[in-house]
């Protein structure tokens, strides 16, 4: 009798073995083929964090916040607010930029396939006297 409960719980312990055994596979696998995230760094914040820095140095500079107003919706961005922009974005970066209405759902014309797209708005609403808002869209998306 005294054989047959020691028997008994070694079965006991095996399967319990077993149980954890098959849980920390599951984990590792679990892990590992999480939609291919691993090894791939997230740079989203990185990018919002310097579009944001971008947009806050045009929106404070009177003279880029003139020539945001000055330019008519649709067409292209000033030379000035274009050269801000690629002066102070990051090489791994291609940016756009884009003047809409301050109300308007204001989007990029084309897409970059097959990349993530950053976009970031900024409002600029008056310089002086002239009081006709504007958003300045911004959107970034990795070169590579």
């Amino acid at each position: 009798m005294v054989g047959l409960k020691i028997l008994n719980k070694r079965g006991w312990i095996k399967i319990v073995e077993a149980f954890i055994a098959v849980l920390l596979i599951a984990g590792v696998l679990l892990v590992v083929i999480n939609k291919g995230y691993i090894g791939r760094t997230d740079i989203s914040e990185q990018v919002y964090q310097t579009q944001l820095a971008v947009l806050r140095e045009i929106e404070l500079d009177s003279q880029l916040r003139t020539a945001v107003l000055a330019a008519d919706f649709g067409e292209n961005i000033p030379a000035s607010v274009e050269e801000r922009i690629n002066k102070r974005m990051p090489d791994y970066l291609n940016c756009s930029a884009k003047i809409c209405e301050l109300d308007a759902v204001c989007s990029l014309g084309e897409y970059p396939f097959d990349k993530d797209v950053y976009a970031q708005p900024v409002a600029i609403t008056a310089e002086g006297d002239n009081y006709d808002p504007r958003q300045l869209k911004l959107f970034c998306w990795t070169a590579a």
